[in-house]
């Protein structure tokens, strides 16, 4: 817990000086993570389950219960609630009748990505083994402006992302699954992690790799290739859900809070990021919740699923904390506020939604 308020000490004089717009954008994105959790920490109910607990419901309380709702959260996600709680801004606490939703109807992965990315709840991406889409998203238009483009690159878990973010018409790296890193002339610190994918334990399969080896591939590309538009995308909150190990679930996302942590924290050193960088964290679809043993699922019969959260700092983002109240937002406004955050208008071929202008007001 020092640790956290140190970093927050050190950051908070560099965020209040900070310029009106970023130069650089990190979207982070972890699937599937409900904004119960988010908002409220870990579930007693759930984890009293003997379905979900895995067997031992007095660990997941020793590591995350507490009577308070805000030491909860503390305890699930140090970073989001204690940082960008306080320094940026937390959107989908529908407790304080702040709603973020899907506006696709499906309520699930790739349509949740679509809309994230293209700004375009295209009803016509409908699966999640949907083929190359064809709507643009606002990465690829990004790759095309001066000053960006070769500069855009992607990390995902799931193997799907290359279709998601159709690698071969964006002209951006994407290293999905286990895919591997740095083309036919890796580093040693690519052939290390590549090596490591390949001998890695495969809990769910060939189509997604676990989240560490995204993560630090996707790091040593923040560091050595130094992107001005960088896309993360961490998938075991949604694995786990789906197997109904609630324990596993919310070790996840502490982790994923960790690595939100470790990537402001080096942006934040570096010359190039200080100060001129946003970050973006999201979800792509929720999860059950009324009725609680749905919470293992979510589609558009599993009644809540479509609730989503959203979280953003960095550069120009009064520092407003969890918000309360305001107007409906919807996922599908993500990728113009995205284009938003570093100046530019996101323009394209297909329809896209507006920003999530009360970021800035």
């Amino acid at each position: 817990m020092k640790r956290i308020f140190l970093i927050t000490g050190l950051f908070t004089a560099t965020i209040a000086c900070a310029q009106t717009k970023a130069e650089n954008i990190i979207v982070i994105t972890t699937d599937g993570f409900r904004w119960q959790e988010v908002f409220g920490g870990m579930d007693s109910v759930i984890a009293n389950n003997g379905q979900f607990n895995q067997g031992d419901s007095a660990a997941i309380f020793k590591q995350y219960w507490s009577n308070d709702a805000l030491e909860r959260r503390e305890k699930l996600l140090p970073f989001l609630t204690k940082f960008v709680g306080s320094k940026g801004q937390l959107y989908g606490n529908r407790w304080l009748d702040s709603k973020v939703d899907n506006a696709n109807p499906y309520w699930f992965s790739y349509p949740g990505y679509n809309e994230i990315m293209t700004g375009y709840p295209d009803t016509a991406v409908n699966s999640n083994d949907f083929p190359p889409n064809p709507n643009e998203n606002v990465l690829a238009f990004l790759n095309r402006q001066p000053g960006i483009k070769g500069k855009v690159a992607a990390y995902g878990a799931w193997d799907a992302f290359d279709r998601i973010l159709n690698e071969k018409r964006s002209g951006f790296p994407v290293i999905s699954s286990f895919d591997h890193a740095g083309g036919e002339k890796p580093t040693a610190a690519e052939q290390l992690i590549n090596k490591m994918k390949d001998q890695s334990y495969k809990p769910f399969g060939m189509g997604e790799c676990l989240d560490v080896f995204t993560h630090y591939s996707a790091m040593d590309y923040l560091k050595n290739k130094k992107p001005r538009v960088l896309y993360i995308s961490y998938g075991e909150t949604d694995e786990w859900a789906h197997a109904g190990r609630y324990f596993d679930y919310l070790n996840a996302a502490h982790q994923v809070d960790e690595w939100i942590r470790e990537i402001w924290q080096y942006v934040q050193s570096d010359p190039q990021y200080r100060n001129k960088t946003a970050i973006l964290i999201t979800t792509d679809h929720g999860r059950g919740d009324i009725k609680k043993e749905e919470w293992t699922s979510h589609n558009n019969t599993i009644a809540d699923s479509y609730q989503i959260w959203f979280g953003v700092i960095g550069p120009g983002v009064p520092a407003k904390g969890v918000v309360k109240g305001g107007a409906q937002l919807y996922q599908q406004q993500f990728a113009q506020t995205i284009a938003k955050l570093i100046g530019k208008v996101f323009k394209t071929d297909h329809p896209v939604a507006p920003a999530v202008d009360v970021i800035w007001k």
